[in-house]
């Protein structure tokens, strides 16, 4: 079902049931009022007897009174059915009833009041005085009444077939106004899709639900046109640097041919080389992979304290210090933070291998983590002012590193495992060791009861 069919179907529903139950309100309320009015000159009648003898009948112009004696026989004898109903309240076993019966072919409404035994009516010969039970039976032709209501039933018969014929012709026309302009945005995305012109944008529009459409959709396309940008620029960077160890291994391949003219000396710094840029090109490679993820990755968002995470990249990291002889200090103390225990190491870890890549032998690393922030200084060079707005962009590397082995991705990751879970990261210079400073921050869990005895393994 389209959705142009399904407001036209709504819109017809809803006005069928308003019409329907109109009518239907319309009809019980004007067939009550009528019944009403039968039943209140009944009941008047019976009030009054004595202008209503015994006798006096008037069935053409539908008025009718008898008297139903205990054993069944009426006072006069008439063409009027007497039942058991009847008969049963004029022994006294019943109460006084209203009530709509047809015969002859016409429909009557009947007032039956029940009278004790020694009761006084009037008759023919005046004032008669009845010794057992019986009843009086009051008789009104309805059917002027019903004919009234059957052409009412005709009535609403044909507003409703009006109702629901306009109903439709009001559907087709807000459909079309409705859907016009949904009809436009459309055909807008379809030539999007079409030309995969990603910066084309829609018109706004006005501030209703198809701008808001249209702004979310431009909001998309905006997100598409920066992934795509991204995405060029990533491939285009990685081209740039593995052209350098490939073609550096393609030189030391073609060198190997001659290794019968080479000397020992040769041949092991050439093994070297070909390691060393071996080793490069799977560095980057694995760094191509995590950037690759994009800004979320796979696996569940769980509370992990900061301090345990910085003690497993500590110790991790003094193994590789230990061969330019660097000392790395520790200050942690426990926080809470929410995110992925796989992703926080590597960014942690980046950060400590950046450090140790650019701390000169015997020098100092100070790592703290307090309140779900991390920081890790160093006694090196430390990073220009000039250059810090770069050094978290992919494949960027100072003049100082260019000739230092590394992608120049170790930064952007740690970027954005931090932004993937709603923190900042930022560099400076310490001023007690002299050296880049990097403050790693995520948002801290506030509250931590029931979380002390937590681990990933329960």
């Amino acid at each position: 079902m389209t959705f142009r069919l399904r407001v036209i179907t709504a819109t017809l529903g809803v006005a069928a049931v308003a019409v329907v139950l109109g009518s239907l309100a319309s009809f019980w309320t004007t067939r009550n009022a009528i019944m009403h009015a039968v039943d209140l000159s009944l009941v008047q009648a019976s009030q009054s007897p004595s202008s209503h003898p015994v006798g006096d009948e008037n069935l053409i112009t539908g008025a009718y009174f008898e008297l139903v004696l205990a054993n069944g026989s009426t006072v006069p004898s008439s063409n009027v059915p007497i039942d058991a109903q009847i008969r049963n309240i004029a022994r006294g076993h019943g109460h006084q009833m209203l009530r709509t019966v047809s015969f002859g072919g016409q429909p009557y409404r009947e007032l039956i009041v029940p009278l004790p035994a020694n009761s006084v009516v009037d008759c023919a010969t005046g004032l008669c005085q009845v010794k057992t039970t019986s009843a009086e039976l009051f008789v009104v032709n309805i059917a002027g009444q019903v004919g009234e209501l059957r052409h009412l039933v005709w009535t609403l018969v044909l507003v409703v077939a009006g109702g629901l014929a306009v109903a439709l012709g009001l559907g087709l026309a807000i459909a079309r106004a409705a859907l016009h302009p949904l009809e436009n945005v459309t055909s807008e995305v379809e030539t999007v899709a079409q030309t995969t012109d990603v910066s084309r944008r829609l018109d706004e529009g006005a501030n209703d639900e198809l701008g808001r459409l249209r702004r979310a959709f431009n909001r998309l396309m905006d997100s598409v046109e920066r992934s795509q940008s991204l995405q060029r620029q990533l491939v285009a960077d990685a081209s740039h640097e593995l052209r350098t160890p490939l073609t550096s291994l393609r030189t030391n391949a073609q060198v190997l041919r001659r290794a019968s003219d080479l000397g020992t000396d040769d041949l092991d710094q050439l093994s070297v080389d070909i390691v060393t840029q071996v080793d490069e090109l799977a560095s980057l490679v694995r760094d191509l992979g995590e950037l690759s993820r994009g800004e979320r990755s796979e696996g569940a968002v769980v509370p992990l304290r900061l301090d345990e995470v910085v003690d497993e990249c500590v110790d991790t990291a003094r193994t590789y210090a230990r061969i330019k002889d660097v000392t790395i200090e520790v200050a942690a103390t426990p926080s809470w933070v929410l995110g992925r225990r796989d992703r926080l190491v590597r960014a942690v870890s980046n950060l400590l291998t950046n450090a140790v890549k650019f701390t000169p032998p015997t020098g100092r690393i100070a790592v703290t983590s307090a309140s779900g922030a991390v920081t890790v200084a160093d006694s090196g060079p430390g990073i220009e002012e000039a250059d810090r707005p770069y050094v978290f962009d992919r494949f960027w590397r100072s003049r100082s590193a260019r000739s230092l082995p590394g992608s120049g991705l170790g930064l952007s990751i740690v970027a954005q495992v931090v932004e993937e879970f709603g923190g900042t990261v930022s560099v400076d210079r310490d001023a007690t060791l002299g050296g880049a400073r990097f403050t790693l921050r995520l948002p801290t869990v506030v509250d931590v009861s029931g979380l002390e005895g937590f681990s990933e393994s329960s």
